[in-house]
């Protein structure tokens, strides 16, 4: 007996609903802004915006999001900027690249500054010409003023004063008027811009940016650093590194230091993302249940990580922890590195109590699944991609005229109205 046929007015109407769901459930990853564009607004940052567009420094800036620019109006710049730049022994890209912060700042932001500042990351961090943190600045509250900007070193070549907002697109780039050009300290003077960049080094990274000791020994002791070398060139890697105060706020119980070297560098692949994720993208992932480097040598659906975005920060749910994201340390694709409030513990290995969180002694260790099972055909892979390959095209010899008959479109739409009242609580 032949059933029912959906009048195709109906048919097109749930699929417009279906496609109407999938855009609110499934919202686009986050661009980069046009920062020339936004600049092209303000005339009093007309110079700073002509300094931007005739250095290298505009088409780093294509496609970045979660930026702070902090622009200097014509009235603060120096006549020669360049020669400002070079009596002091720097190169002009790379003063603008140290006004490019490598987070999103609003003037909410600075006003929630602790007393002791926070040390953002910039732009000038990843060209590996600046030593420790001197590729970062402090940002801390100035009285009336808004804050004021200057170099972590001992003794700054110079610093500045934030003198107002100019405007924003919202968590994506914020731009903040300054009283004059900051220059960086302490850099390599021999080297050239025209230098190839090395390979970035992350436990060297982490050993720069101070305050994460414990995550660096870790990875230099266990041998995984050595791991993102190959993944660094395929998808990129993101890595999410806890501070020094995380690994000491670990309670009594959870006996991370007394596992095995096998165990430790499961831990420490956990807080490893294969793919290059910018903050932007963090705070606007589509997909929350993200694989990590753990999930590679394990099940796929195992040791994966839920990313959100809560109350204004980007939260990692481990599903024994939950951890923010508290700043950038280092941001350039395809390597993207970021403090955590927490050390992230994986629910494989670690069970939450009343009063503790504990080892599972009984969890075995991952197991790599063989590269030609079965069953990885049916699993979500462990690791994104590019997406594959269309397939049931005209030259797929599976594929046939019945697979795009009207009877599937009508069983499509009948399972489509059977599914709408699940999926509109969703919306």
């Amino acid at each position: 007996m032949r059933g029912r046929q959906i009048p195709p007015v109906a048919c097109r109407l749930v699929l417009a609903v279906a496609a109407m769901l999938f855009a609110a459930l499934h919202p686009p990853a986050a661009a980069g802004v046009d920062v020339a564009a936004v600049l092209a607004g303000f005339p009093d940052l007309a110079d700073f915006a002509r300094l931007l567009a005739s250095s290298a420094v505009a088409g780093e800036l294509a496609g970045r999001s979660s930026l702070t620019l902090l622009a200097v109006p014509n009235s603060y710049l120096p006549q020669s900027p360049s020669a400002y730049a070079a009596a002091s022994g720097a190169d002009i890209a790379d003063v603008l690249r140290y006004h490019v912060l490598l987070e999103y700042l609003a003037p909410a932001d600075l006003r929630r500054l602790p007393a002791s500042g926070k040390l953002v990351t910039t732009l000038f961090q990843t060209t590996g010409r600046a030593p420790a943190d001197l590729g970062a600045v402090n940002v801390t509250a100035a009285g009336s003023s808004m804050a004021i900007v200057r170099s972590p070193a001992p003794f700054p070549g110079s610093n500045a004063t934030v003198v107002g907002a100019v405007t924003a697109v919202p968590y994506n780039l914020s731009v903040l008027a300054v009283d004059g050009l900051i220059v960086p300290s302490g850099f390599d003077l021999a080297a050239s811009e025209s230098r190839p960049p090395a390979a970035v080094n992350i436990t060297r990274v982490l050993a720069d940016a101070r305050a994460f000791n414990v995550a660096a020994s870790m990875l230099e002791a266990s041998g995984v650093a050595d791991e993102f070398v190959a993944d660094e060139r395929g998808a990129g890697i993101t890595v999410f590194a806890p501070t020094d105060d995380a690994f000491a706020g670990l309670p009594a119980g959870d006996r991370l230091q007394s596992l095995s070297a096998d165990r430790k560098a499961v831990v420490l692949r956990f807080h490893v993302l294969h793919s290059y994720y910018p903050l932007g993208s963090l705070e606007s992932i589509v997909n929350p249940v993200q694989p990590t480097l753990a999930t590679e040598f394990s099940q796929a659906g195992r040791f994966t990580l839920n990313i959100t975005r809560t109350n204004g920060s980007v939260a990692i749910d481990t599903g024994v922890v939950q951890a923010t994201i508290t700043r950038t340390v280092f941001d350039q694709n395809p390597v993207a590195v970021f403090a955590v409030s927490k050390v992230l513990l994986p629910k494989e290995m670690f069970s939450r109590s009343d009063s503790a969180i504990v080892a599972v002694a009984s969890a075995p260790p991952p197991v790599a699944i063989p590269a030609e099972s079965p069953e990885t055909a049916r699993t979500p892979p462990t690791k994104l991609s590019s997406p594959p390959a269309l397939r049931g095209t005209a030259g797929d010899a599976n594929y046939t005229a019945a697979s795009a008959t009207k009877p599937t479109i009508g069983r499509f739409c009948i399972a489509l109205f059977y599914l709408l009242p699940l999926l509109l609580p969703l919306v």
